[in-house]
């Protein structure tokens, strides 16, 4: 018989891939369902509500010619309105939302709603951008006008898709609530927007240099010191192509199997995620669910699953460990 006390976690399945330059997106719900996310999560003591994939939203009405230099604007609006309510109606009942794409795109719906929501509640939403690219475009600075790459900057409340969301409200973050961590592809006018906003960037020589632990857990510190609450953004794109070969954005240099295992360990032990991205997962380039596997696995440490049940290295007390509590 089902716990009623146990903690409750939605999945929502994006199927959005028109974002991106590379087809096949739109498949990755089922890739994850099918590499067991939703038996795992069970595994660990939630409560799994699946609600299936969204439906492609109706076509709003006319509303004047899209901006310039944002590809297929007119499509990407309605699933990210319909996205911003559910993200909304998800969070407000008391589950944390995972949300399954689909490409980047969609995170300027389930971000806007989520943010939404603990803006109701006088706490501040941080996003975590794991992410090869920052994600920090707008239309005037776009090289592509591929719009999974204009994400980070609308939720930072960015001039040039102001009409996106429609009569949906719109719940902005501040630039200093966004860390874009694990970055190694900025295009030029895209670097001097997010340096003029002061964006939080941890690229791949910053996190060489002094290692994902010391720098998560600054993020960490910073969303405690003023009360707030955490989204994860994961685009799998983050980790080394050799560990996650299913995506259309490729970057050598990225995040080693161990390295993300260690963010999601460590970003559960803070108990400040409360949403959850997962874009990006093209399983017509994987190879045989390879991707999708890891990307499960990397959820389930997010969530809890570890090797032995011990107290973690971080809260431990060890002989030469700087941040034991003796």
């Amino acid at each position: 018989m089902p716990d009623a006390n146990a903690p409750r976690i939605a999945l929502l399945g994006v199927p959005i891939e028109i974002g991106a330059s590379q087809l096949g997106t739109l498949m990755g719900p089922d890739a994850l369902r099918t590499a067991g996310i939703g038996r795992i999560l069970d595994q660990l003591g939630f409560a799994v509500e699946d609600h299936g994939n969204m439906a492609k939203p109706e076509i709003a009405p006319d509303e004047g010619p899209p901006p310039a230099n944002a590809k297929y604007y007119d499509t990407i609006k309605n699933w990210i309105r319909a996205l911003s309510e559910r993200s909304y109606s998800l969070a407000s009942s008391g589950a944390v939302p995972i949300f399954m794409g689909g490409d980047h795109s969609l995170s300027m719906g389930s971000v806007n709603g989520v943010a939404r929501y603990w803006q109701e509640q006088g706490r501040p939403l941080f996003v975590l951008w794991l992410d090869a690219h920052a994600d920090y475009n707008t239309p005037q600075t776009t090289e592509t006008g591929n719009m999974h790459g204009m994400s980070a900057a609308f939720l930072c409340g960015e001039g040039g898709l102001d009409g996106l969301l429609g009569n949906h409200p719109r719940a902005s973050i501040g630039p200093d609530q966004l860390d874009l961590f694990g970055i190694r592809s900025i295009d030029p006018l895209e670097k001097q927007l997010v340096f003029q906003r002061r964006v939080s960037i941890a690229d791949m020589r910053v996190i060489d240099e002094f290692g994902v632990g010391v720098l998560i857990r600054k993020i960490i510190e910073r969303v405690r010191a003023r009360n707030g609450v955490l989204h994860v953004s994961f685009d799998v794109d983050f980790l080394d192509p050799t560990v996650a070969p299913g995506v259309g954005t490729t970057v050598p240099g990225g995040a080693t199997y161990r390295e993300a295992h260690l963010i999601m360990e460590l970003l559960h032990d803070s108990d400040l995620v409360r949403s959850v991205d997962i874009v990006e997962l093209n399983p017509f380039l994987d190879e045989r669910g390879r991707t999708a596997r890891v990307a499960v696995e990397l959820v389930s440490s997010l969530f809890g699953l570890q090797i032995t049940d011990r107290r973690t290295p971080s809260n431990a007390v060890l002989p030469g460990n700087p941040w034991s509590r003796d």
